[in-house]
């Protein structure tokens, strides 16, 4: 599977919490729409792993229409105008504050992060993203074997967001993964497209940083071309984010770790954490404050 066999892809603790927001489900609408919303659910949810009040866990989320653009991105001399454009058309846009660029989000996007405590010494960032890599792919092979077989993790060149881990099916990247870090605890996240067409989100991003250059030359953002994106289901894998989503954690449970889900835990614990909790829309504001142009 390409560069994922190139070294150990790390292992998952023995018991994780699982949290989940797809697109549709009420627990989603809880946000209200708001791009910035999963972002401090994460953000607040690191927070508490690393403080040791709730297990290493999974978080499953969708959000049903926007662009999450990186810190560069949102110093393009027009990007302000460029989001405004966005969001005249319906489509959100938020500044994130994870690693990477510009990716487009939809109810056809499963995104995957693995929220985990610090251990003592170094992190080694590239186990993690072998590790995320590895279970994204196991999870496409949990419905879809011989398309699994298929996949590279390596940069795809004029994708958007690119990066090493990037994961791709004959040239067509479908997954990225980023990281953020904490004091004590960090996460690491994945975006996959798996129903849809990928040409055009690649199109929707490419006209984004269009209009956020306004013509000037010498800047540093990915160049798209839309045709190095392509959705898992276009391109042999699972196309619906339920059949994935299962996959996700059919894969997290081949692996020996047993999953939580967030009501059993909070009848056992008495934690709770959803997109509607204060503390997680104090995280929003202040991730709107600290990241916003």
């Amino acid at each position: 599977m390409g560069e994922l066999q190139s070294g150990p892809s790390g292992t998952l603790p023995g018991r994780m919490a699982l949290f989940e927001h797809l697109s549709g489900s009420a627990a989603e609408g809880e946000g209200g729409g708001d791009m910035l919303i999963p972002f401090a659910f994460e953000e607040t949810l690191c927070r508490n792993v690393g403080a040791g009040l709730v297990p290493p866990s999974v978080h499953l989320w969708s959000h049903p229409g926007g662009l999450a653009l990186g810190l560069r991105d949102s110093r393009l001399p027009c990007a302000g105008q460029a989001m405004q454009s966005l969001e005249a058309r319906g489509i959100r846009t938020a500044v994130r504050h994870s690693g990477g660029a510009a990716v487009p989000l939809d109810a056809g996007v499963v995104n995957v992060s693995l929220i985990l405590p610090k251990s003592r010494g170094t992190l080694d960032f590239h186990r993690d993203f072998r590790l995320l890599a590895a279970l994204i792919a196991e999870a496409a092979g949990v419905s879809h074997p011989a398309a699994a077989a298929q996949i590279v993790a390596a940069e795809v060149a004029g994708s958007y967001c690119p990066g090493d881990y990037d994961l791709s099916i004959g040239g067509r990247k479908f997954c990225g993964i980023a990281q953020r870090r904490q004091s004590h605890a960090y996460f690491v996240h994945a975006f996959v497209v798996v129903s849809g067409p990928g040409r055009e989100r690649g199109e929707l991003v490419r006209r984004f940083y269009e209009e956020a250059v306004c013509g000037a030359s010498g800047l540093d953002y990915p160049l798209v071309r839309p045709e190095t994106i392509g959705g898992l289901g276009e391109l042999g894998g699972p196309d619906s984010a339920a059949v994935f989503a299962d996959g996700v954690r059919q894969a997290v449970a081949a692996r020996g770790t047993e999953l939580v889900k967030a009501s059993e835990l909070e009848a056992a614990t008495g934690y709770r954490l959803g997109y509607g909790d204060p503390r997680v829309r104090e995280a929003a504001k202040m991730l709107r404050e600290r990241y916003a142009q």
